[in-house]
């Protein structure tokens, strides 16, 4: 990851620093990111280390963390997620399923990938990551992380192009998370709007 780009998704220093250095902890805000706003999924991961008394998360120690303690270590006031229990479950084999195939290394996930159809592809693989997040995620290391695969804005959809206020992967600050949010309630009310005429 280019250490010279700082993540603003948390919208607080400290979170925002370990996303920007951090490879799991960017991919467990992602996982997060969902029912909650997107503040809080992207400071979960800066919570989670320091009450795992780290400065940083571990696959490896998270995959092998017992699944009830694990739980109430997200339940704590204040809680990690709005559902901190499925959400503990679900970064757990996210964490487990970096182990198994990547030896616990997040960042391999992108390292030397080809193209952005393999990356797209490794991304949707992992547990908790459908097309959509998948998409997010790509265009989140394209623009921020300068993870630029042949092809990676193509594969990101939507989320690719360039002066855009779609998503996560757009937001260096409190006015693009603005233009974010007012996107996405432009959508839900489109959404909305069309399952009301139907």
């Amino acid at each position: 990851m280019d250490k010279d780009i700082t993540i603003r998704l948390a919208q607080q220093p400290e979170a925002d620093a370990l996303l920007s250095r951090s490879p799991l902890a960017a991919l467990v805000g992602m996982l997060l990111d969902q029912q909650v706003p997107m503040e809080w999924a992207f400071s979960g991961p800066w919570t989670i280390a320091r009450r795992l008394g780290s400065d940083d998360l571990d696959a490896h120690a998270i995959a092998a963390y017992d699944p009830e303690a694990f739980a109430a270590l997200l339940s704590d006031k204040p809680a990690v997620h709005r559902y901190p229990g499925s959400m503990a479950k679900r970064i757990q084999q996210l964490c487990a399923y970096l182990v198994e195939h990547y030896d616990g290394d997040a960042e391999a996930v992108w390292n030397g990938v080809g193209t952005g159809e393999e990356l797209l592809a490794r991304l949707k693989a992992l547990p908790g990551f459908g097309e959509q997040k998948a998409q997010i995620f790509l265009a989140l290391l394209g623009k921020r992380l300068g993870v630029r695969p042949k092809g990676w804005r193509e594969a990101a959809g939507g989320y690719g192009p360039a002066n855009v206020y779609r998503s996560a992967a757009d937001i260096t600050g409190p006015a693009s998370l603005a233009k974010v949010r007012a996107h996405k309630q432009e959508m839900k009310a489109a959404a909305k709007a069309a399952k009301s005429s139907g």
